[in-house]
């Protein structure tokens, strides 16, 4: 099982940095999103099931979770986007890049952070990355519909890192 969950998050990884190099919108993007959603999940049910990692396989935890959230949360983060755009008043008529502008750079520095801080044992790293990223964000605030994109992106992208954390976590014992 612990193979099973290591392959399942290694999927993520793999299929999170196809899509961030296609910028995959529409139907490709909802399919890798949920093939990056399903696997995850996968990797989830397998991890409950495995005993605690030890030795290389502890390594390999560390080093898969940390990729798989950081390079995982890009579809995650399109398809929250691409729903909110959706909905009849929320975000309407916008660009596919939005008003805040290196939002990737950011989010995959976010995501490294956030499940970097929850598997050193430090949750309260991810009080400090949501702090720093609201000031350097709070000039940009203002334009229209950046707050809506803002709060979405952090919101699926530090929900993503959590959910990876979560299966290291069960892997990890």
């Amino acid at each position: 099982m612990t193979a099973l969950a290591l392959i399942l998050v290694a999927l993520t990884a793999v299929v999170g940095a196809i899509a961030g190099r296609l910028s995959a919108h529409g139907l490709l993007g909802a399919a890798l999103a949920a093939v990056t959603a399903l696997a995850t999940a996968g990797a989830a049910l397998a991890a409950l099931a495995a005993p605690p990692v030890h030795g290389a396989a502890l390594a390999a935890t560390y080093v898969t979770a940390v990729v798989a959230a950081a390079t995982g949360g890009a579809p995650m983060v399109l398809a929250a986007f691409r729903f909110a755009r959706r909905q009849p008043d929320a975000g309407a008529g916008t660009n596919d890049g939005g008003p805040l502008r290196g939002g990737r750079v950011i989010g995959l520095l976010e995501r490294t952070a956030v499940v970097v801080s929850i598997l050193a044992g430090w949750p309260e790293g991810i009080a400090v990355v949501l702090a720093v990223k609201g000031l350097a964000r709070y000039p940009e605030l203002r334009e229209p519909h950046a707050s809506e994109q803002f709060i979405i992106g952090t919101f699926t992208s530090v929900l993503w890192a959590v959910a990876v954390a979560g299966v290291g976590q069960a892997l990890i014992g």
